[in-house]
């Protein structure tokens, strides 16, 4: 018998598990090294799996929708070259069939569609012709279908259009099936608050000297490819509070607290009716608010145009939500991201009548404030450390410096 490969699904350290949304060859096609072979998707990103070697694809274990774990089996390939087996058990008929038809539609034309482009191009009245695909081989992502719907103005604004799989029930109401990546979001939500007992902290801050900062320097940064948004302030600030306070940059163990030395921050992105997703902004302590703002421009295009990678979303040590975006003024508590022990919600910025301090004295004034929130895993943290986490956030904010590039101390 020929000599046997196994293709595998990515490992990663979180034990994500994966959903198969496409087999991009049939049992028995010819398969080249690193040819695209099997499309994933996770809660975070859709991945291609590509061969390992070239050969012919022998056996399929693991069916469109299956759920995978990190290293599990999902194909054998018969190397290139080697003599075929003397006898093979053939997969079964419907597995056979249905990569078949999968393969079979990756191989008809440029769109090599996953089951929720298709759902979406179908819920929006829409064919692969009408939009730019930025996947591999031009590929319409499902985020490029949800980015030429919001240009194009093309959302009914009267009622949803029904998705592929719903049905009506008896009552009248529609049941629409869930997405791979809300089943996924719904059981790290559930098990986030089943583990961790969720305590939230509050405070105001005065967003003045940031939004002055911002006017003067935004216009400097945009040139440089860096758009200046509140969240890079918020995740400047973050960085230097959790340097004083590593406590807040860990992960809980059940027989000890692992702090972390690198302080990678999470930001939670909507990607609309298609939930969100978390790209890291990895090794913040090393980066200038330059570096920053770019680096988190970059992560956040990437995220909306469907391009981020599995790299780009692990190792999260803290995360960001700043909800506020959407004209939430409060979020509490906001779900922890697992394993870490913390979250900040920021909130949205409003201009309030407030009482100032100066030199002794008080006086009215209009101000720049939001909420801001910490919510924190009791079990790893208490009040007392949350608070004087969330007050050095706060502090660094009201006392933002004047000059482009803050040197915090």
């Amino acid at each position: 018998m020929g000599r046997i490969e196994d293709v595998l699904a990515p490992p990663n350290e979180e034990g994500t598990r994966a959903t198969i949304l496409k087999w991009c060859k049939a049992v028995g096609d010819s398969v080249a090294k690193d040819e695209p072979l099997v499309e994933l998707e996770t809660d975070k990103v859709t991945v291609e799996i590509p061969a390992p070697v070239s050969g012919i694809l022998t056996e399929v274990l693991k069916a469109v929708g299956a759920e995978v774990s990190p290293d599990e089996v999902l194909a054998r390939l018969q190397l290139a070259g080697d003599p075929a087996p003397a006898q093979h058990e053939s997969p079964p008929a419907a597995l056979r069939a249905e990569t078949s038809a999968s393969a079979s539609g990756a191989r008809s034309g440029p769109e090599l569609l996953s089951p929720s482009v298709r759902r979406l191009l179908q819920e929006h009245g829409l064919s692969p012709a009408d939009i730019s695909g930025t996947g591999r081989n031009g590929r319409v992502t499902a985020q490029d279908v949800t980015r030429h719907v919001a240009q194009s103005g093309q959302v009914d604004q009267t009622a949803p259009a029904p998705q592929a799989g719903s049905r009506d029930s008896p009552g009248g109401t529609t049941l629409v099936p869930h997405t791979v990546i809300r089943r996924r979001v719904a059981d790290h939500m559930v098990r986030s608050l089943a583990d961790a007992p969720h305590i939230t902290t509050l405070f105001e801050a005065d967003l003045t000297r940031v939004l002055k900062h911002r006017a003067a320097h935004a216009k400097n940064f945009e040139s440089r490819g860096a758009r200046l948004t509140l969240t890079a302030y918020f995740i400047s600030a973050c960085v230097q509070a959790l340097r004083a306070h590593p406590e807040v940059n860990a992960t809980y163990r059940q027989d000890a607290m692992e702090l972390h030395k690198d302080i990678n921050i999470g930001i939670g992105t909507a990607l609309g009716d298609n939930g969100l997703i978390v790209p890291v902004i990895h090794r913040a302590q090393t980066l200038s608010f330059f570096d920053i703002a770019q680096r988190l421009t970059r992560s956040v295009e990437a995220a909306r145009a469907g391009k981020l990678t599995p790299q780009d979303v692990r190792g999260g040590t803290f995360t960001i939500s700043n909800h506020g975006v959407g004209g939430s003024l409060l979020a509490a508590p906001i779900v922890i991201n697992q394993p870490q022990v913390a979250i900040l919600g920021a909130g949205k910025v409003q201009r309030r009548v407030c009482v100032v301090e100066a030199d002794g004295n008080e006086s009215i004034a209009v101000r720049s404030m939001c909420y801001l929130t910490l919510t924190i895993d009791h079990r790893a943290l208490d009040a007392f450390q949350a608070n004087a986490f969330l007050g050095l956030v706060v502090a660094t904010l009201e006392h933002w410096p004047d000059s482009a590039e803050p040197q915090h101390h």
